[in-house]
């Protein structure tokens, strides 16, 4: 396969075990993506590879179990902005955290993990969601990108709906050019397809 440009990226988001059919917060056809996705890796196209891994201690405020009266899949207010509330999922150290053992993380220059702070949520790998302050602080991700000549970015992985949607906006927001590699994710809930599609389009970013 044809090496792509050195100025392009690609941004691999939370392929872990908790994610797949039968962990924690599984995505549909979650484990889909783990043969296609290490298959991408191995040919070797992209100069810059970096992977997400979602990192949160054991009691995050994102969890239901940390709010007493509501249940997984509920939306309440956490720092005045809308939070699901999600079963455990990604604890620190856990099993289902580790990165997908289906994939070579080898060629992976960056694995940056998110997700870390107890009182904030991040599913971006650009910036952390509302912290207590109303502020969404950068990943610095953005900076290590610029610093290396990168002008574009792919990205795939998991949840299409939630967490690759997110850095595919705040990619654009930090200036790159983005391409949302569709048939590399899948969502938490096929359901939300086409509100992903509408904001990838407000966004102007390209489905491939």
């Amino acid at each position: 396969m044809t090496a792509l440009p050195a100025d392009v990226a690609l941004l691999v988001i939370d392929l872990q075990p908790d994610f797949m059919p039968g962990g924690a917060l599984a995505c549909e056809q979650g484990d889909a993506l783990v043969a296609p996705i290490n298959a991408l890796l191995a040919e070797r196209r992209y100069r810059t590879v970096v992977a997400t891994q979602d990192w949160h201690p054991a009691n995050h405020a994102s969890f239901a179990s940390q709010h007493p009266g509501h249940l997984p899949f509920e939306a309440i207010l956490l720092h005045a902005q809308p939070q699901t509330l999600w079963p455990d999922h990604c604890v620190q150290g856990s099993t289902g955290a580790a990165l997908h053992p289906g994939v070579d993380w080898a060629v992976a220059d960056l694995i940056l993990r998110k997700g870390s702070r107890q009182q904030v949520d991040s599913y971006s790998a650009f910036r952390e969601n509302h912290g207590p302050d109303g502020t969404r602080p950068a990943t610095g991700l953005a900076g290590w990108l610029h610093e290396r000549g990168i002008r574009e970015v792919h990205v795939c992985g998991l949840a299409r709906d939630y967490c690759v949607l997110w850095s595919a906006q705040d990619a654009a927001k930090s200036g790159f050019r983005v391409k949302f590699l569709w048939e590399l994710t899948r969502p938490v809930t096929e359901a939300n397809d086409g509100m992903v599609r509408e904001a990838l389009a407000k966004a102007r970013i390209a489905i491939l």
